[in-house]
């Protein structure tokens, strides 16, 4: 394709998507299945008229997923309710940290003895694979931070903090194939990889958050009348609090996740309002006050992130379906995505909820929605970029794509009816 044509077939998504916003929305589908489905046809499987391969351009994909999932990071993170307290974070930290772990070590043990892969190669698959995606799931993601669901808070949530609790995994299966120092019994991996780098990565994003809630109220205060450019502010926050992790070896993105969590907290704080959020055991709404009296950063950020996520899902899901061919959908292909579908994801939600009061019917929706994404391909083409072998990394290329994009049909299609039907039992029960 010329760059001309680049930019009409661009310029008329946008259109379209522009035009039928909210048709899209009355339809049993997600918008990422339209983008989808035109890759499809413009590219391998349908014209032709496009071919994007990911191996030899993977410095390219590894920088647009990374953007993309720094956006989405915050905008997640901006969306969640305040104060935090552990009570209420509970079934999330179980999901991003213990589900998330038995979906690496299940999918590690198919691909070892199902799949034949190398140990190293296995548990990097499972390491791409196994977080959720905070972009793609804009259906089940919380609408605003007074979205009273737990489900969409808790899959919101554990698509923040799982896109950088998996890094230590992938830093495990990149060392099991020589690429990276895992030190004696692996003792730099667990110090240096697990401790540090999350522990400093949340750390950093607090502190980052907190600053700039801080700084802005101050000179709100101190200067009457000063404006501030919030989607500037909040683009600087990501990038800063992103920068200083990569300077220390920390994971960037649990320091974006935790600075715009860290920053709603800090700006309702201080302007002293009580955020309004639901009973995490009832569900129901406890009173407080609704933050709209003053213009907030994470307020005054969000929608112009949330276009520049929806721009980002837009481009990514056409390189998707233009980088698949028919022969694509191998039965090694879709009989892993079935596996981690059907098998990986809900075993691990099921036990890594256990001792939870989460009810049954949330366990089985988390455990059904583990959308895969624009996440799984960061993690993918930043293990290609850090000297994964061709073979390898063209077989985990073959494997993820296919399972990504039969996450974006198969969930896009079953979101909607589900969560209507769910919403609705729950009505008949109140």
């Amino acid at each position: 394709m010329t760059t001309a044509t680049w930019f009409i077939l661009l310029g008329s998504l946008l259109l379209v998507v522009g035009f039928t916003a909210s048709y899209i929305k009355t339809v049993p589908a997600t918008s990422a299945i339209v983008y989808l489905l035109i890759g499809f046809v413009v590219g391998p499987m349908g014209f032709g008229l496009f071919h994007f391969n990911p191996l030899e351009e993977s410095a390219l994909l590894e920088l647009l997923t990374e953007i993309a999932v720094l956006i989405s990071l915050y905008c997640a993170g901006v969306k969640m309710p305040a104060p935090v307290t552990f009570k209420r974070w509970r079934n999330p930290l179980q999901l991003a940290v213990v589900s998330m772990t038995l979906t690496v070590g299940l999918v590690a043990l198919f691909g070892y003895y199902w799949l034949a892969l190398p140990l190293g190669a296995a548990v990097l698959l499972g390491a791409v694979v196994a977080p959720t995606d905070p972009v793609l799931a804009t259906e089940v993601q919380v609408r605003h931070a007074d979205d009273p669901d737990r489900l969409r808070f808790a899959l919101t949530c554990e698509a923040g903090m799982n896109d950088g609790s998996a890094f230590p995994f992938v830093m495990l299966g990149l060392g099991l194939l020589g690429l990276h120092d895992l030190g004696d019994a692996g003792w730099r991996w667990l110090v240096v990889d697990v401790a540090w780098a999350s522990g400093a990565g949340i750390g950093i994003g607090i502190l980052a958050g907190c600053g700039v809630g801080w700084l802005v109220q101050k000179l709100r205060t101190t200067f009457t009348g000063s404006e501030f450019l919030e989607s500037f502010l909040g683009l600087g926050l990501i990038a800063f609090a992103y920068g200083i992790s990569l300077l220390v070896d920390a994971w960037g993105f649990l320091a974006v996740f935790s600075a715009a969590v860290a920053l709603r907290h800090t700006e309702l704080q201080l302007a002293g309002l009580k955020q309004r959020y639901s009973d995490p055991t009832t569900g129901e709404m406890q009173p407080g006050e609704a933050p709209q009296a003053i213009a907030h950063v994470h307020q005054g950020s969000l929608l112009f992130n949330e276009h520049l996520e929806r721009l980002a899902e837009i481009v990514l899901v056409l390189l998707i379906g233009g980088s698949l061919f028919w022969d694509s959908w191998s039965w090694r292909a879709v009989g892993f995505a079935a596996f981690l579908f059907f098998v990986a994801r809900p075993i691990s939600v099921h036990l890594g909820l256990l001792g939870s009061k989460a009810p049954i019917r949330m366990r089985n929706l988390a455990g059904w929605f583990g959308v895969r994404g624009i996440g799984s391909l960061y993690y993918l083409m930043y293990a290609i970029q850090h000297g994964l072998p061709e073979d390898i990394a063209l077989e985990l290329i073959h494997l993820t794509f296919v399972v990504v994009a039969l996450s974006i049909l198969v969930h896009g299609i079953s979101v909607k009816p589900t969560i209507a039907r769910f919403w609705r039992s729950r009505k008949s029960l109140s």
